[in-house]
């Protein structure tokens, strides 16, 4: 049984390698979809589509979850299994498989990213909307170098000056985003506390305020404060990222990092429930102009 026409014609596939090229995470991420709703059209169980590769129904698992790169005879063999016989559709896929395949810019800095990192940057590349609440720091995508330094050598204190060099270049590669023709919307809730505390000294701390007012005067970027004097500002303590995409066969990803390790949730229910927490803290914090109100004075 072939699989509704919209998730596999070829326009379509075009369309999410133009928007996706630059990820191989996203293509990923889409390829597996892709084969996840085909087989489900195609109502064939993932034991028996794992039979069709040599393989298992974890390796299909593995496969739609994007949690392994897909090998091209795999995909090759499973468009045949679902019936999908389009020899531009195949071509498509057979271009998804192989940027999916490829590793991402981030890759060189790989002795210093942590492999959970590594997955953030290839969304934000192809995220169309970040949304994050930060609690104790400016976000990675809005500091300044001197910013950066200050945290990077009070994380790791034996670190190397290449090591420092390298982290540095990471942060400023990372922020290319947001000066893309096609750069994402940035809407960042901060609590007030990352105002307060001084990284790095008063002098850098003071740059980095100004760099925050500039950036908030970009059109795709919106900041808000969140004040100490509005309980409804609480979010239990952590930071929350949250990202959508421009493309239907990627879900929104909520980003959950922690001290060690980082978790990520796609369930639409799951990234439903975050999506209105920050709703919630942008709802409460300070509208952008009184945002950019308070920083002024902070900076004065």
């Amino acid at each position: 049984m072939h699989a509704p026409a919209p998730l596999v014609d070829a326009p379509t596939l075009e369309h999410y390698l133009v928007v996706s090229a630059r990820s191989p995470i996203a293509l990923r991420l889409i390829l597996g979809h892709l084969l996840r709703t085909l087989r489900k059209a195609a109502r064939i169980e993932a034991e028996a589509a794992g039979k069709s590769i040599r393989g298992s129904e974890a390796k299909i698992s593995r496969m739609e979850r994007a949690q392994v790169t897909c090998k091209h005879d795999d995909v090759m063999d499973l468009l045949t299994l679902y019936g999908i016989d389009d020899k531009h559709v195949r071509a498509c896929f057979t271009e998804i498989v192989r940027i999916s395949r490829q590793p991402g810019w981030w890759h060189r800095f790989d002795g210093i990213l942590p492999d959970w990192c590594g997955k953030l940057i290839g969304l934000q590349e192809a995220a169309s909307v970040i949304r994050t609440y930060e609690v104790q720091l400016v976000p990675g995508l809005l500091q300044t170098p001197d910013y950066t330094e200050a945290l990077v050598r009070q994380a790791y204190p034996a670190a190397a000056p290449e090591e420092v060099r390298d982290r540095l270049e990471l942060r400023a590669l990372r922020q290319n985003i947001l000066t893309r023709e096609d750069a994402p919307r940035l809407w960042v809730v901060l609590d007030e506390a990352v105002l307060r505390r001084p990284m790095g000294g008063e002098p850098i701390m003071r740059e980095q305020l100004r760099h925050l007012i500039h950036m908030s005067r970009l059109d795709h970027v919106t900041i808000q404060i969140a004040p100490f004097n509005r309980p409804g500002c609480i979010a239990g303590g952590f930071p929350i990222t949250h990202l959508r995409f421009d493309v239907p066969a990627l879900p929104d990803v909520v980003y959950l990092e922690q001290l060690q390790d980082a978790e990520y949730l796609d369930k639409p229910d799951e990234t439903q429930h975050y999506r209105s927490v920050l709703d919630g803290l942008a709802q409460a914090a300070l509208s952008p102009q009184e945002s950019l109100d308070l920083l002024d004075h902070v900076l004065n």
